[in-house]
């Protein structure tokens, strides 16, 4: 099973987005809230996010970007190939 880790914080509705289109398209994620566990910034900073904006979202501990990223891997068809990524 592949790995799909968002780290989100509270109010923010790309984080929501991201969330509802994972659980919308049946694909299993574990979030990570960046304001409950200050570790987890620097977690996501260690494996490679790029930005610091957020939702900053990882399949299979490879760094894919935020929602629009996410959204355009869906638009594409992309989504289930990367989720079968080396499995």
């Amino acid at each position: 099973m592949s790995s799909v880790i968002i780290y989100s914080k509270a109010n923010c509705p790309y984080c929501d987005r991201a969330k509802l289109l994972l659980e919308q398209e049946d694909i299993a994620y574990e979030e990570r809230r960046v304001d409950q566990k200050q570790s987890y910034l620097q977690e996501m900073i260690d494996k490679g996010a790029t930005r610091r904006s957020f939702p900053q979202i990882f399949i299979n501990d490879e760094a894919i970007g935020g929602f629009d990223d996410l959204l355009g891997l869906w638009k594409s068809d992309k989504l289930r190939a990367r989720l079968s990524k080396d499995q």
